[in-house]
C-alpha cells in the first residue's frame, strides 16, 4: 500500500514539472503583451551602464534637478521629451535605456513612480537602494538625496585589507575620523583615512574585510559611509549588489609621464624574478576600452614596470583618462586605478642638482627617523625621499620637525604592498632631474667607513668615496647587528643600543648614479642594472660598509612580520622558503619570541660607530645628563 502511495505521489509531482516546463517555453517571459507592457502594475527594468569603466571620470556626466520624464505610449523605440536633457528610451526588449547627465559632488536618485535608484549604480559602485512601489506610469524623475554614500572603488590588498578609493569630488571635509565600510551583508568596519593618490587627487581610506564575508564569494565593494548609526545603513533586500571587489594581485596602479615616454607600473604580469614578458605581448591602452581609447606599443616590460610610446596630444582633452595594459592574446584590458592627463609644460630654468640623495621605503619608522636623517645628512646626504607604505605611527609630524630645521625631505604616498623595487624604479623617474646620485638603503642601515674614526663630521665624507666614470654603482656590504641583550628600543637611538653583530658580512646595498641606470629600470633592491658603457664596483670592509641593525629587541623586530615590502620575497608569516638568506635563522612562520632572542646573532662587539656617533651628536643638557642630538 505504501508503495503504491509513494508512486502516485512521484507520477503528480513529475506531471506538475512538465506541465511548468511546457507553460513557460509556450509563454516565454520576453513575449510580454503590448496590452500588459503599459498596464500601471508594470515597472520594466532599468538599463545601467558598466561603472568600472571609468570609476572616477564622470565629467561628462551632468544632471538637472527634478527632471520629469514620461515617454510617449508607442509600441516601438520611445524617447524623452526633447527639452531634457538626460537621455531617456525605449530599447528593442523593453528595457529603460537612461543616460542621466549627473553633475560632481552631488548625491542623487533616480525615481520611477516611487521606485528609487541611486545613482552611484551608474557612475560608480557604490551605494544604491531600489524599493519596490505600486507605480502608475513610466515617468521618471532625479532628485537629490543627502543621505546617500560616497561614490568609490576598493581593491582587496593582502591580509584582509581593503583599499577604499574614493571620487576626486569627495569635498572639503577634513575629518576622517568617522568613516566606515558597510558591506553588502550589513557588516561595517572602521575606515581608517590613509592619505591622498594624486592626478587626480583622490583620498584613500582602509578598513578590514569582516570574517564572515571572506567565506563569501564574490567578494563586493563596501559603501563609504559617514555614521555608524545601524538604522541609517540597513541595505534594502531589494537592492542591487556592489560589483566584485579590484584584486590587488593584478592591476595597473601607478603612472608617471616622462620627457618621452609613459611609465606603467602593474602587478599580476611578470610575476617571478627574472622571468619578464616581452613587450611585444601588450598595448599601452589609454581610455576606457580598445573601441574607444587609444593604443599605443609598449617598449619595455620588466618586473611591474611597463614602458609606452606616449600617446597624441590632440587625442584628448585635458581631462584624465584611465590608463591601462592591454594583454593582446586575449585582447584582456587590466583592471586599472591609474589616469592620464596630458601636460602642456611649460620651459623654466633646472633647479641645481643635489651630488647625493637617499630613497628608502618606510613604515611606521617615527622613533628612528630622527637619528638616520641626522646621521646621513652630517656625512654628505642633501635629500632624503621617503616612500611611505602606510604609516599609523607620528612619521608626519617627525618629517615636520626635520623640515622646520632646515632637512630637505620628501614624502611620498605609497600604500602599494610588496612593491620595493617598483618604488625605487618610481624614484629614479622622478628624481633624475634632481639628483645625480642616489643611496638605497634602510631606515635601520647606517653607512659608515673605519676611515672616519678621528674626522670631524663634514658633507664631503660620504660623496669623497663616490667613483668617477665609468663606475656608475658602488656596492656597500652589511654588516648584521643583533639584539645585543636589549629588551626594548633604546632611547638613545640604534647606534647607541646594538654593539654585537655577526661576525661575517651579508648581502651589500647600493649608490646608484642615476643617469646610468638601464632604461629598463630593473633592479634588484640592492642594485640596479646599468647602460653598456657604466660599470659596478663592490668596495672593501675596510672602506666603508653598511651596518645593518636588522635583528632589534623582540617588540620592534616583530613588526617585520607585517609584511616584506619585495615583490619577490615570500612574507614571513608563510611557511616557506623557510631557508632563505631573508628569513632569520631558527626562527619560524609566526611572530612568537624564541627563547634567547636578546643574546641571539652576538658574535663580534662592534663600538665603532657608536662612538664615532657619540663624538658628533652626544651633548649633556642643562641638568647635566648625557643626550644625543636625536632625542631633543
Amino acid at each position: 500500500m505504501a508503495l503504491n502511495i509513494r508512486t502516485v505521489f512521484l507520477y503528480v509531482l513529475a506531471s506538475i514539472v512538465f506541465l511548468a516546463s511546457v507553460y513557460h517555453i509556450l509563454i516565454p517571459t520576453a513575449s510580454i503583451s503590448s496590452d500588459r507592457r503599459h498596464s500601471p502594475s508594470f515597472n520594466p527594468q532599468l538599463y545601467i551602464p558598466n561603472p568600472r569603466l571609468r570609476p572616477y571620470v564622470d565629467n561628462n556626466l551632468i544632471i538637472h534637478e527634478h527632471d520629469a520624464v514620461t515617454p510617449a505610449a508607442t509600441n516601438d523605440t520611445r524617447t524623452a521629451p526633447e527639452e531634457s536633457t538626460n537621455s531617456v528610451g525605449f530599447i528593442a526588449d523593453d528595457t529603460i535605456q537612461f543616460k542621466p547627465q549627473i553633475p560632481q559632488s552631488r548625491n542623487i536618485s533616480i525615481e520611477i513612480e516611487g521606485t528609487v535608484l541611486s545613482n552611484t549604480t551608474i557612475v560608480t559602485n557604490v551605494d544604491s537602494v531600489l524599493e519596490e512601489t505600486g507605480s502608475k506610469n513610466n515617468s521618471l524623475r532625479v532628485y537629490l538625496n543627502s543621505e546617500s554614500s560616497i561614490m568609490n572603488v576598493s581593491i582587496l590588498f593582502p591580509s584582509w585589507e581593503v583599499l577604499v578609493i574614493v571620487s576626486s569630488e569627495f569635498g572639503d571635509d577634513t575629518d576622517y575620523t568617522s568613516y566606515f565600510c558597510l558591506f553588502d551583508t550589513n557588516e561595517i568596519s572602521p575606515a581608517r583615512f590613509s592619505g591622498t593618490l594624486t592626478s587626480p587627487d583622490r583620498k584613500t581610506f582602509t578598513c578590514q574585510l569582516p570574517m564572515r564575508i571572506r567565506r563569501r564569494l564574490p567578494f563586493r565593494h563596501p559603501r563609504l559611509i559617514k555614521t555608524s548609526d545601524q538604522a541609517k545603513m540597513t541595505s534594502n533586500p531589494l537592492q542591487s549588489p556592489s560589483s566584485e571587489l579590484l584584486r590587488w594581485n593584478f592591476i595597473v596602479y601607478n603612472i608617471i609621464e616622462t620627457e618621452n615616454d609613459i611609465v606603467l607600473f602593474a602587478k599580476g604580469i611578470n610575476n617571478r624574478q627574472g622571468i619578464n614578458r616581452s613587450p611585444t605581448e601588450f598595448k599601452c591602452l589609454f581610455g576606457d576600452n580598445t573601441v574607444n581609447g587609444v593604443t599605443t606599443p609598449v617598449t619595455s616590460s620588466m618586473q611591474e614596470v611597463f614602458r609606452c610610446q606616449r600617446p597624441g596630444l590632440t587625442a584628448f582633452s585635458q581631462n584624465p583618462v584611465i590608463a591601462s595594459l592591454v594583454i593582446l592574446q586575449t585582447n584582456q584590458v587590466v583592471p586599472s586605478i591609474a589616469f592620464y592627463a596630458p601636460v602642456r609644460k611649460i620651459a623654466i630654468p633646472s633647479p641645481k642638482k643635489s651630488l647625493l640623495c637617499a630613497c628608502t621605503m618606510v613604515y611606521n619608522v617615527a622613533k628612528f627617523l630622527k637619528e638616520w636623517v641626522m646621521y646621513h645628512s652630517k656625512i654628505g646626504v642633501d635629500k632624503f625621499i621617503l616612500y611611505d607604505n602606510g604609516s599609523d605611527d607620528d612619521l608626519g609630524k617627525i618629517v615636520n620637525l626635520l623640515k622646520s630645521k632646515g632637512y630637505n625631505i620628501e614624502t611620498r604616498f605609497w600604500l602599494w604592498p610588496k612593491t620595493q623595487e617598483a618604488g625605487f624604479s618610481h624614484a629614479v623617474l622622478l628624481e633624475k632631474n634632481s639628483c645625480h646620485w642616489m643611496m638605497y638603503i634602510d631606515v635601520d642601515e647606517f653607512i659608515y667607513s673605519p676611515l672616519w674614526a678621528s674626522s670631524p663630521p663634514s658633507k664631503l665624507l660620504l660623496p669623497s668615496l663616490l667613483p668617477s666614470h665609468p663606475y656608475g654603482q658602488i656596492m656597500i656590504r652589511c654588516l648584521e647587528f643583533g639584539p645585543s641583550n636589549l629588551k626594548k628600543h633604546p632611547s638613545m637611538g640604534v647606534t647607541q643600543g646594538y654593539t654585537c653583530r655577526k661576525e661575517m658580512e651579508n648581502r651589500h646595498k647600493s649608490i646608484v648614479l642615476l643617469d646610468a641606470i638601464d632604461e629598463s629600470l630593473l633592479n634588484a633592491i640592492h642594485h640596479f642594472k646599468l647602460k653598456e658603457r657604466y660599470k659596478s664596483t663592490k668596495v672593501h670592509l675596510d672602506t666603508v660598509v653598511v651596518n645593518h641593525y636588522k635583528f632589534q629587541a623582540w617588540p620592534e623586530f616583530k613588526a617585520k612580520f607585517r609584511r616584506r615590502v619585495s615583490a619577490y620575497v615570500v612574507d614571513w608569516t608563510r611557511s616557506v622558503n623557510l631557508q632563505s638568506n631573508d628569513r632569520t635563522p631558527g626562527l619560524g612562520y609566526r611572530a612568537v619570541e624564541p627563547e634567547g632572542w636578546a643574546e641571539r646573532f652576538c658574535e663580534v662587539y662592534d663600538h665603532r660607530l657608536k662612538d664615532l656617533t657619540r663624538r658628533w651628536f652626544g651633548r649633556r643638557d642643562n641638568r647635566m645628563i648625557f643626550r644625543m642630538e636625536w632625542q631633543k
